[in-house]
Formats: structure tokens, C-alpha cells, sequence
């Protein structure tokens, strides 16, 4: 499968930054963080014009990222999988994966370190992050049958402006 990450577009401020919601999995995107994540997603659209699961953390940021990311393909419904919200883990992420039944495109929504963790699993085995994706910054890795640790191969890692330059 290819496996494509993505971090979630830029959110509310945390409480303690400042920010008015004091529930995390509650923060929003901010107008911004929408403006720049469509731009992202007409990149990523070019990129990946296919994507077989769109699969999101449950936290409202992520979702708002994933929603902003289906539009732009038919009849795609992300799907909310506990696995992929912060402090799962990377087993969890990766027990997930491993049940698919897909050799196409998986499109993972969610946060950081999490995702930089799991790349470095499936990269290196390393268990903290060889990599680390801004906010809507995205990696694609393929991925062989069976989700083995150290078993991926990085496609390309795209900074957020980079995918913004692409989305133009």
C-alpha cells in the first residue's frame, strides 16, 4: 500500500497559549489553517488523484482536515479511527493498518509526534521520530503487504509551503 500522512491544517491555540478551548480534542482549524489546507489538498489532489481510505484522528482538528481533503474527491468519506488520535501509539497505528485489506493509496490524518513516529517505525524501527511534518505538511511511504517495521520506503516528505506552491 502507499501510505500517505498527513498532519492536520493549523488549530486553535492550546489553553495554555492563550487559546479559549480548554477541551484539545475540541480545537478547530482557524480560517487560516481552512485557507492554507485547501491549497494543500489541490496539491495533494494533483499528487494522488486516488485514494482508497481516508481514514482521521477523532480530534475536530483532524477531521476539519481530512473534510477539507474529501472534497475534492468523489464520493470519499473520511472515517474516524480511534487509533490515530493523539497518544494511541504507534502499535495501535499499526495493528490498524495491518488490518486493512487494500494495496491502494491509505491516507492517515492526525497529529505530532504520532505520525513522525510511526514513519520512523515503518522507515527504521526507531521508535522516536527520523522525520517531522509541519501543520498540513504530508510524506508518502510505500508500504509492503503485511506493515513490517523498517520495511517502507520514503516516496517524498513535503513541507506545508511546498504542498501550498504545488496547490497554486
Amino acid at each position: 500500500m502507499d501510505l500517505l500522512l498527513i498532519r492536520h491544517a493549523i488549530a486553535e491555540p492550546r489553553i495554555d497559549e492563550g487559546g479559549a478551548q480548554p477541551e484539545d480534542a475540541l480545537r478547530e482549524l482557524t480560517g487560516k489553517g481552512r485557507r492554507r489546507m485547501q491549497r494543500v489538498a489541490r496539491a495533494l489532489r494533483r499528487i494522488r488523484p486516488d485514494i482508497e481510505v481516508l481514514a482521521t484522528s477523532p480530534f475536530v482538528r483532524a477531521a476539519e482536515t481530512a473534510k477539507i481533503l474529501a472534497a475534492g474527491y468523489q464520493n470519499l468519506k473520511p472515517i474516524s479511527i480511534p487509533e490515530i488520535q493523539p497518544g494511541a501509539g504507534v502499535d495501535a497505528m499499526l495493528a490498524w493498518l495491518r488490518g486493512l485489506d487494500t494495496s491502494g493509496t491509505v491516507v492517515v490524518v492526525g497529529h505530532e509526534p504520532d505520525l513522525s513516529n510511526l514513519a520512523s517505525r515503518l522507515l527504521s524501527e526507531r521508535h522516536d521520530g527520523v522525520l517531522s511534518l509541519g501543520k498540513a505538511g504530508a510524506c508518502l511511504l510505500e508500504v509492503p503487504a503485511g506493515v513490517p517495521p523498517a520495511g517502507a520506503t520514503l516516496v517524498w516528505l513535503l513541507t506545508p509551503r511546498q504542498l501550498r506552491w504545488l496547490g497554486r
